[in-house]
């Protein structure tokens, strides 16, 4: 019996695929890489501290030239990771509803995608890994060993995402969240360049009324069942 090497997990915003990865990722002592922490970070320095987003040639520099390390948590403040761009720590901002508005635009950029789907690959070969994101299964990792779609409705994602936005003190109401992420699953959904979709041989879990918990016993389960057929 072997454990597979690569997992891939997808699914749209707040679906609670990062919890799920992270949960994975401590038992079985594997790295956590959230790449769409690289998305966030290129449009947060796009956006430079405003609301609107330079012209597209603007924020292909930036992802072509921008330095983004992922490191484990150095603060108990609630972060699952620390997320330094160009030498600071950018871990709190890159959740800002500014950026939770602009990402989608930002990421649809074909050459963006480009740019950082190379790194991300890299990372993802070395193996022992378990990836999150929106096309991981489909583009990033095709090959991933272990692929999982992790979806739930806009309404209860929405949910998630204000009681976030509520703890970290910013003042946003629920209808503004929702409208968001109505808007986000538009155009992740149906980007021309790696539109956010299950993959074909993708394990399509839905996490509507369960705990963190109970969807982790039930990837923990997916995951005996391929060690015993050798995956």
């Amino acid at each position: 019996m072997s454990k597979p090497s690569t997992i891939a997990i997808d699914g749209p915003a707040a679906s609670g695929k990062s919890t799920l990865a992270i949960a994975i990722a401590e038992h079985l002592d594997y790295l956590y890489f959230d790449t769409g922490v690289m998305y966030r970070g290129v449009t947060l320095v796009a956006l430079n501290g405003g609301n609107a987003l330079p012209p597209e040639e603007r924020c292909v520099a930036i992802a072509q030239t921008v330095r983004i390390d992922v490191r484990p948590p150095s603060k108990d403040d609630g972060r699952l990771f620390d997320v330094w761009i160009n030498g600071e720590d950018k871990t709190l901002e890159i959740r800002q509803p500014e950026v939770d508005a602009n990402v989608s635009i930002v990421s649809a950029y074909q050459e963006v995608r480009t740019a950082l789907t190379k790194q991300q690959r890299r990372i993802a070969l070395k193996g022992d890994v378990v990836m999150v994101g929106r096309d991981i299964g489909t583009v990033v990792l095709p090959e991933a060993e272990i692929k999982i779609y992790l979806d739930a409705s806009v309404e209860e994602r929405a949910r998630r995402r204000h009681a976030e936005c509520l703890e970290r003190g910013d003042k946003v109401g629920y209808e503004e969240v929702l409208q968001s992420m109505r808007q986000r699953d538009e155009i992740d959904s149906t980007r021309h360049i790696a539109p956010l979709k299950p993959a074909q041989d993708a394990v399509i879990m839905n996490s509507d009324g369960k705990t963190a918990q109970e969807i982790f016993a039930q990837t923990k389960t997916l995951l005996e069942e391929k060690e015993k057929l050798g995956a």
